[in-house]
C-alpha cells in the first residue's frame, strides 16, 4: 500500500458574527492510498497557516507505505529542520498527517486505533464541560457531568465560589486562567492561593508558557495541582515541565502535540512522575476529539479529556461517527480505525474566516491589564460589576 494523495479541508466554525477566540477554524487532512483505504484526521495549531505546511510535506508522503509511523513522522520532522525548532505550526501539520495514518492502519487491519496503541485500560472516557454561571452548571449536572470547568480572571473566585455552592462538592471543579502575558507571577499565585479553598481538580496555565520558572513558582506556591501544556508541541515541549515536576496534569493538544505517538510518549513520560494526562481540546473539532479518545482509553495515567458540551452546529455536521456523552463519559468506539468520516458537502457550506483573537484595544495591550480592578477579580463579590460578562478572556 502506498500513499497517494493528501487533502485538506478548512472550515470556519463559529457562530455569526463570533470573534475573538470563538471565531474557530477547523483543518481536516484526508490521507489517500493505491488501495483504496483512507484516513482522516485533524491539525490545529493556526490551521490556516497549518494547511500551508501540510501541503508543503505532501511531496515527501507520495509514494510512502503508511503503514511506517514512526519514520514518516521522523522524515517529516528532519524535513522541517531547516525552518527553526519545531513548534504548533509544524507539530499542528504532522499531527493531522500522522492521525490519518493511523486511521488508515486500523481500517487495513480491522483494527480500532486504540487496539493499535497498547489496547484499552477503560471502555468510557471521562470529559468535563464548561459553565461561567451557576444556571449553566446546573444545567450540565443535571444531564450527567461529573466535572466542570470554568475560567477568566474577572470574577474568577466569585464564579468558582457560586459554582461550588450550586453543584456541591460531589462535582469536579477546575480553573483555566488562560495563560495570558500580562498576568504577573506575583498575582497567579494570589489568584491560586483564593481558590484553595474550592478543592478544585486543577488550575490550569495560570502564567504564560513561555517562562517555564514563572509557572515552577506558582506550582511551588500554591496548593491546588497545576496543568499546563495545551500551547506547547511534541515531547521535547513538555519535557521540562515534566522532569522538574512542575506540573501535576500534562494537557497536551490532540490537533498540534505532534501526532497520537508523541502523546503517547508525553503519557509515558508524565506517568514515571506522577503526573495525570487531560488533554486540551477547547476549539478542536469532533476528529481530534475522536482520536484522542481512543488514546485516552490506553493511558494508564488518563485523568479528564475536554469536552465542548452543546457546541455550534457545524460540530455535529461535518463528521459521521459523533460520540454520544452518557454520564460525563464518551464510549470507546470499537470500529476499524478511529471509526469516523469526514462529510466534505457540509465542511464546504463553511468556508474559512480569519482566526485570530485581536486584543482589547482600550487598554495597553499586555502589561497593563492585570492591575486594572485587581481587587475585582481577587475578591468573592455575591454580584459582578455591571460591564462584566462571564468568562470573559483579556
Amino acid at each position: 500500500m502506498k500513499i497517494t494523495q493528501i487533502k485538506t479541508y478548512l472550515m470556519h466554525c463559529a457562530p455569526p458574527q463570533a470573534s475573538g477566540w470563538s471565531a474557530r477554524n477547523w483543518l481536516f487532512v484526508k490521507v489517500e492510498t493505491d488501495a483504496g483505504i483512507y484516513g482522516v484526521g485533524e491539525a490545529s495549531g493556526w490551521p490556516r497557516v497549518v494547511e500551508t505546511a501540510i501541503h508543503d510535506l505532501t511531496p515527501l508522503m507520495i509514494g510512502e507505505d503508511p503503514f511506517h509511523i514512526e519514520r514518516l513522522w521522523s522524515k517529516m520532522q528532519v524535513a522541517m529542520m531547516g525552518h527553526g525548532m519545531t513548534g504548533i505550526v509544524g507539530a499542528g501539520a504532522m499531527t493531522g498527517i500522522e492521525m490519518a495514518l493511523w486511521d488508515i492502519k486500523g481500517k487495513a487491519l480491522g483494527q480500532p486505533v486504540w487496539n493499535l496503541l497498547g489496547g484499552k485500560m477503560r471502555d468510557r472516557v471521562r470529559v468535563y464541560a464548561h459553565a461561567h454561571e451557576t444556571e449553566r452548571a446546573r444545567a450540565l449536572v443535571d444531564q450527567g457531568y461529573t466535572a466542570i470547568k470554568t475560567g477568566g480572571i474577572n470574577n474568577c473566585v466569585e464564579t468558582v465560589a457560586a459554582i461550588r455552592k450550586e453543584v456541591g462538592e460531589e462535582v469536579d471543579l477546575m480553573v483555566d486562567v488562560h495563560g495570558p502575558p500580562w498576568l504577573t507571577t506575583r498575582d497567579a499565585i494570589a489568584l491560586g492561593h483564593a481558590l484553595e479553598d474550592y478543592d478544585l481538580l486543577f488550575y490550569e496555565d495560570p502564567v504564560a508558557p513561555e517562562n517555564i520558572d514563572a509557572l515552577a513558582r506558582v506550582a511551588d506556591a500554591v496548593d491546588i495541582p497545576i496543568a499546563a501544556g495545551e500551547r506547547h508541541a511534541t515531547i521535547w515541549g513538555v519535557k521540562e515541565l515534566i522532569e522538574r515536576e512542575i506540573i501535576d496534569v500534562v494537557q497536551p493538544d490532540t490537533g498540534r502535540a505532534g501526532g497520537l505517538g508523541q502523546m503517547k510518549k508525553i503519557a509515558a513520560m508524565a506517568e514515571a512522575h506522577y503526573c495525570t494526562m487531560a488533554p486540551h481540546d477547547g476549539s478542536l473539532g469532533p476528529v481530534a476529539e475522536m482520536a484522542a479518545v481512543h488514546l485516552m482509553a490506553t493511558l494508564p495515567n488518563f485523568l479528564i479529556l475536554e469536552h465542548l458540551a452543546d457546541d455550534v452546529p457545524q460540530r455535529y455536521e461535518v463528521m459521521t461517527g459523533q460520540p454520544e456523552v452518557v454520564d460525563s463519559h464518551i464510549a470507546v468506539p470499537d470500529a476499524p480505525g478511529l471509526g469516523v468520516d469526514l462529510v466534505e458537502e457540509a465542511i464546504a457550506q463553511y468556508p474559512s474566516q480569519g482566526n485570530i483573537a485581536a486584543p482589547d484595544t482600550s487598554y495597553d495591550y499586555q502589561y497593563v491589564q492585570a492591575r486594572v480592578g485587581r481587587a475585582l477579580w481577587l475578591s468573592e463579590r455575591e454580584m459582578p460589576p455591571p460591564d462584566y460578562r462571564p468568562g470573559e478572556i483579556y
